[in-house]
């Protein structure tokens, strides 16, 4: 029979691994409930003379456009290297908000750098690369503090008027250059 979850966010985080390039949390809204889901992202040396692409869980287009972004904005060079990415526990994630996370993991995996275990993003990233302001970031951050969340990057426009709970600091960008040098 079907059992209730009681928390899907802790649930989907479950077993992350630790110190590995390539993972980013994104807190996505389902309805009006915040669900926190690993984005995983493998960037490796293409030995094609058209790299792969391979998408699960995320919109494959907006995945190329944010890996262009990455490219363009970013300065990443994904021209010659075959992408994966994943977002792990069988969500689909189609909420803007998701876009940062996608780039940091991905810019994570092509660094070889890892993302600190308490770091969350939450962003809509444009083709400037700039980091748009999305909708309910009070419910996004007490769900991220519940489950021990330090440090959150997050949109610069939309949140001057954010307070930052307990123990939380909040990472303020414009750019996806910004959040790099935050992350890495």
């Amino acid at each position: 029979g079907l059992r209730e979850v009681p928390n899907p966010s802790q649930m989907l985080l479950a077993g992350r691994p630790l110190g590995a390039p390539g993972t980013c949390v994104a807190c996505a809204m389902e309805g009006t409930r915040p669900v926190l889901a690993e984005v995983q992202a493998l960037v490796t040396k293409s030995s094609f003379q058209v790299p792969r692409r391979t998408v699960n869980g995320f919109d494959y287009n907006r995945a190329t456009l944010l890996m262009a972004v990455a490219e363009k904005r970013g300065g990443i060079k994904l021209g010659l290297c075959d992408a994966y990415l994943n977002v792990i526990g069988g969500l689909y994630l189609d909420e803007p908000a998701s876009d940062l996370p996608v780039i940091l993991a991905i810019v994570s995996s092509y660094l070889d750098k890892p993302i600190g275990q308490e770091i969350c993003a939450i962003g809509e990233v444009g083709l400037t690369g700039e980091v748009r302001s999305v909708s309910n970031l009070p419910q996004r951050l007490s769900e991220l503090q519940r489950l021990g969340f330090k440090k959150v990057i997050l949109p610069r426009h939309g949140t001057a008027g954010l307070i930052a709970p307990d123990g939380m600091e909040l990472y303020r960008v414009r750019t996806i250059r910004e959040a790099m040098e935050v992350v890495f």
